[in-house]
């Protein structure tokens, strides 16, 4: 007989306004908001007394101050969350190696061969909960099931510091009674989609009749969610699964206009993207320039680079190529670049007497761009390594050095 899987999703309650809390003893109990400094920012995270006055996550922080006109805000610290962030994780991975990242919050577990060491499901996110609050100090929700969207809704029930449990072979009961925006692949289109013909809560998506659906929503898309909402999920956990791409953007204060107004702010948010990977030991080959007009129309493109790549320069000059793809003659909100195609940096061998050997990024050993590709590393590593003494922008490029005494 199979044993049913036991997974358990975990997830720190109002994670980053509880860091804040926690380092800061003045503000617990007081309603919290994590949010970008600038007056057209938005809200990182939210404290549970901020949340009962209508703040939530990604809402726009002058919207917040109205809604909460006493709220404390601060700005994000995401270097300590990470650093929290990787103490969690280490305690979840004492229980098990399976452990899928799904954020800085929040992780699947497979704890299905744990079970005979450490008791059943149930038992080990109950000991999970206690370890993060006794070690850490932070409260995480957890929920157990023998599948992952189950545990998924089921943690989110439980919120905050909650422990839902969804006995083996009892999801679809579970399911049932949730409206189905609870599933995922289900957003405001297919919610409405689904309620025209009648259809609001899950159960009532797993009766349906499959070619009901597929004439509202297309034959895929109408397979896999009544699947789901019969609680046939068999993905399995993953563990460690990298992250697949690294990005940074910016909402500004005031609308930019034209390619001189925003380059300045995509060399910046290139090179913080190139020293992110450097720092991750990855080079990337894809390159997505993100444009956010002033009436929130978004715009994307992209460009494939003929080699991977960890340096600002290069990112920067794919994305200044992509940037005039767009409508330049629009007023912009707000931009980004992210890098993705990521690939692990290969160790090069070092001959008898300290040459490099082996292809270089831009250019063969003894040519030209090979040299001018050795001299950007060099300098590379020499402003990565002031800017870890002194702190992050110490040293930055003259052009945003410029940018800055203009503003």
């Amino acid at each position: 007989m199979v044993r049913p899987r036991a997974i358990i999703h975990l997830d720190l309650d109002a994670f980053y306004a509880s860091v804040e809390q926690l380092d800061a003893p003045a503000l617990r109990g007081r309603p919290v908001i994590v949010a970008g400094p600038s007056r057209r920012g938005v809200v990182c995270a939210a404290s549970y007394e901020a949340r009962e006055f209508g703040v939530r996550s990604a809402m726009p922080t002058a919207r917040a101050r109205r809604l909460c006109p006493g709220g404390v805000f601060v700005a994000p610290r995401f270097p300590r969350y990470e650093e929290i962030s990787s103490r969690v994780f280490d305690i979840y991975l004492r229980t098990t190696p399976l452990v899928e990242p799904l954020s800085l919050d929040e992780a699947f577990l497979d704890v299905t061969r744990s079970e005979a060491l450490h008791g059943a499901g149930p038992a080990i996110a109950l000991a999970l909960k206690r370890t993060v609050k006794e070690e850490i100090g932070l409260t995480v929700s957890a929920g157990v099931a023998d599948v992952k969207l189950a545990a998924k809704i089921a943690s989110d029930l439980g919120k905050p510091d909650g422990l839902v449990v969804v006995p083996p072979g009892e999801t679809r009961a579970f399911l049932a009674p949730l409206p189905v925006s609870r599933l995922w692949g289900v957003g405001k289109v297919t919610e409405s989609a689904l309620a025209k013909l009648g259809i609001h809560r899950i159960g009532q998506l797993a009766e349906a009749p499959e070619a009901l659906l597929a004439g509202a929503l297309g034959h895929g898309h109408a397979r896999d969610l009544r699947a789901l909402a019969r609680g046939d999920d068999p993905r399995e956990v993953v563990a460690g699964e990298e992250a697949k791409s690294v990005g940074a953007e910016e909402t500004f204060e005031e609308d930019r206009l034209g390619q001189e107004d925003l380059l300045p702010h995509l060399l910046e948010q290139a090179e913080r993207v190139a020293r992110r990977l450097r720092e991750g030991g990855r080079k990337a080959r894809i390159v997505t320039l993100k444009v956010k007009y002033a009436d929130f129309e978004l715009a994307t493109r992209r460009c494939t680079l003929p080699l991977a790549t960890d340096d600002g320069k290069v990112l920067f000059e794919a994305a200044r190529a992509q940037l005039l793809r767009t409508d330049l003659t629009r007023a912009v909100r707000l931009t980004g670049v992210s890098a993705s195609g990521l690939d692990p940096l290969r160790a090069e061998q070092l001959g008898l007497f300290g040459e490099r050997s082996g292809p270089q990024q831009t250019g063969e050993p003894g040519s030209a761009a090979g040299a001018a590709a050795r001299r950007r590393e060099s300098l590379n590593a020499a402003v990565d390594e002031l800017n870890d003494r002194f702190g992050a922008g110490s040293v930055r490029p003259a052009t945003l050095s410029s940018r800055r005494g203009r503003e």
